[in-house]
């Protein structure tokens, strides 16, 4: 009986991890250029800070930290909307919104920002 449990544990185990990896390879390319640009939109800021967990993070660190999310959780992120609803709007850990505060003191949540980006970004498209 215990060698018939182990069996399908693993063999739950394969199929979940077979799945996650498919559902990754499944990001369009364009949707993947998306998310990059708007992450690199966060790497570039100059007037803001990246407010995790309310710690302030400088532009560059807040970009490395929303790669190495993205790839950890990329089996859920199918689409750029995924990204920013799944990865770049809130602590897994703590369920705090991300922010960006900037300069002038204005804090709007990074998903509102990245949304607008990405509106303003679509809307250039031909």
């Amino acid at each position: 009986m215990k060698a018939l449990i182990l069996k399908i544990a693993a063999t739950v185990l394969t199929v979940s991890v077979c799945a996650a990896a498919l559902r990754a390879a499944d990001l369009p390319l364009a949707e993947e250029k998306q998310i990059e640009a708007l992450i690199a939109t966060i790497e570039w800021l100059t007037d803001a800070t990246f407010i995790r967990n309310g710690r302030p993070y400088g532009a560059v660190a807040a970009a490395e930290f929303l790669r190495r999310k993205w790839r950890l959780r990329e089996a859920d992120v199918g689409s750029v909307d995924d990204f920013i609803a799944k990865v770049a709007s809130f602590s897994s850990t703590t369920g705090q919104i991300y922010l960006i505060r900037f300069s002038d003191g204005l804090e709007i949540p990074c998903s509102i920002f990245l949304r607008t980006e990405l509106s303003n970004r679509r809307k250039k498209e031909p």
